[in-house]
């Protein structure tokens, strides 16, 4: 059914009418009126309902699955895709607070938890020798029952000793480490776009090679002492990457706000 409240078009504004189309759906889909998992109007009805051709709507609506509001299942429809989490610069959150703060469950399954040798990949980022002890985590992550991302994450033995014999499953990895006086105060976090291997394809529930956010992370003490690396792959259709930017007054161009990782 078309809700006729979604808005109108105007063919005397210089924007074009799959532009306009685009973002009357999109307001729909952002203020409730269609919910994800909800089926949109066929491009009949629609280019009926805004007086355009199914030309404009298809243009309208292949715009809308590039920025992952709906997505478009051959021979059924067009369906409302579930919001993507943004992710940039914020506050240093563990991966519950953050979920929470979204109204969303969290949850986590622990899927390792050893001490292993740092190879160099592992002890560079952590100003560690090659072959160092590190407690190694790796964890799914969830949010209302559905996987969000694969996180591992390395702490040096040193600074943590007998933390692989805690129990993580329902406690945040920070909590634990601010217990020992461990307190994270920044962090640098880098993305990549990338694709789902078969096993984080599993894991994840999605299929393999579909995009993902791949993210390395490092986290530093107020001494600037790097205590933790971790790597996530994370579902590319549940996250879209947000910076802040903003104009350095004493210099030509643009700045990024300083990056500030998703925590655990």
């Amino acid at each position: 059914m078309i809700i006729m409240s979604m808005g109108s078009l105007d063919k005397n504004l210089p924007s074009p009418l799959y532009h306009q189309l685009e973002c009357v759906l999109r307001r729909a889909i952002e203020s409730g009126e269609y919910e994800a998992g909800q089926q949109l109007p066929n491009e009949g009805q629609l280019a009926q309902c805004f007086a355009v051709s199914k030309i404009t709507v298809r243009q309208a609506l292949h715009g809308l699955a590039n920025h992952g509001y709906v997505r478009r299942e051959q021979g059924r429809g067009t369906f409302v895709s579930k919001l993507k989490l943004d992710q940039g610069p914020h506050e240093l959150l563990g991966f519950n607070e953050e979920m929470q703060r979204r109204h969303l469950a969290p949850a986590t399954k622990v899927l390792k938890l050893d001490v292993t040798k740092a190879d160099v990949a592992i002890a560079g980022p952590l100003e560690l020798e090659p072959g160092a002890n590190v407690v190694r985590l790796k964890r799914l992550r969830l949010a209302d029952g559905e996987p969000m991302g694969v996180q591992t994450a390395h702490v040096p033995s040193a600074l943590a000793p007998g933390l692989e014999n805690e129990s993580f499953e329902d406690r945040s990895l920070y909590d634990v480490l601010r217990s020992r006086g461990l307190w994270p105060v920044r962090a640098r976090e880098t993305y990549i776009a990338s694709v789902a291997d078969h096993t984080a394809a599993k894991l994840l529930r999605i299929c393999p090679g579909a995009p993902v956010f791949a993210a390395e992370r490092i986290t530093f003490l107020a001494n600037g002492k790097p205590f933790e690396f971790v790597t996530s792959v994370m579902r590319g259709d549940r996250y879209s990457i947000v910076l802040d930017l903003a104009v350095d007054s004493g210099h030509q161009g643009v700045r990024y706000a300083a990056q500030v990782a998703r925590g655990k």
